[in-house]
């Protein structure tokens, strides 16, 4: 994988996570923390598959299993040092399932 495909896959990453930010933040203003994190759960894989389908009709640079790992190390990787030590100034995030392994693991099975 070159240079050009790796920032064409990382930005999927970022647009896939920037949209599961946005569904737990638009969750949060309208509803409990509960729900927000159901509602963001259930996104996250649609989004990442709908993201998927839009990278391996136009680019297809590597395989669904790398691309998959690609989404979830990106998206663990910007939660745990964005949000959590950045935003939240805590590792609290990685104790709730739904509101985080549940999410990357139905990500992952995209």
């Amino acid at each position: 994988m070159n240079v050009k495909e790796l920032v064409i896959i990382l930005v999927f990453a970022f647009i896939g996570w920037a949209l599961c930010g946005a569904a737990m933040g638009i969750g949060m203003a309208f509803t409990s923390e509960g729900n927000a994190l159901i509602i963001h759960a259930a996104a996250a894989p649609i989004i990442f598959a709908v993201l998927s389908f839009v990278y391996f009709t136009k680019f297809n640079y590597t395989t669904p299993l790398q691309t998959a790992a690609i989404f979830v190390a990106f998206v663990i990787a910007v939660d745990f040092f964005v949000v959590a030590l950045l935003m939240l100034n805590s590792l609290e995030m990685f104790t709730s399932p739904l509101g985080t392994w549940i999410p990357f693991a139905l990500i992952l099975n995209t």
